[in-house]
């Protein structure tokens, strides 16, 4: 983090002299502490964020993906009047290990349109959803295999 920090120091600062060199070193260091004494940063935390990263790629490129799928979804019932729109309120049971990742999962049901993130009380969570056909498989979908692998 130490090097990311400088690197950013040094590309944002667009000068090079000795003098900013050392006040970036300092700066960056005292980031570096700062951030150990207030959030618990260690190079091995750190290390296990890199390796993960590709996983929040690929989970980032499936929410993007599924929200153009629900939009189009919600487009079809908009522009279609005689569809049958079939509002459900559902408690979907998920195992996620850790509180971030039902987080995680919940404000990624809510920014896919027509599902809203109701509550979570534990391994549970409520969603509403515009029509029964787009809790496709919440249980067990996509987004909580990523967030189940991101999680080991």
């Amino acid at each position: 983090m130490y090097l990311l920090l400088f690197g950013l120091w040094f590309l944002l600062n667009g000068r090079f002299t000795f003098e900013l060199l050392c006040f970036g070193l300092g700066l960056t260091g005292l980031l570096a502490l700062a951030m150990k004494a207030l959030f618990g940063y260690t190079p091995k935390k750190e290390l296990r964020v890199w390796r993960k990263l590709p996983l929040a790629l690929a989970y980032l490129g499936v929410l993007l993906w599924e929200i153009g799928k629900a939009a189009l979804g919600v487009l079809v019932v908009i522009l279609v009047p005689s569809r049958r729109v079939r509002p459900t309120l559902i408690d979907v049971r998920v195992d996620l290990k850790t509180e971030l990742a039902r987080y995680v999962l919940a404000n990624s049901i809510t920014l896919t349109p027509g599902t809203i993130s109701v509550e979570t009380r534990g391994d549970v969570l409520t969603v509403h959803c515009l029509d029964r056909g787009m809790l496709d498989q919440i249980e067990d979908g996509v987004f909580v295999r990523l967030l189940r692998r991101m999680e080991a």
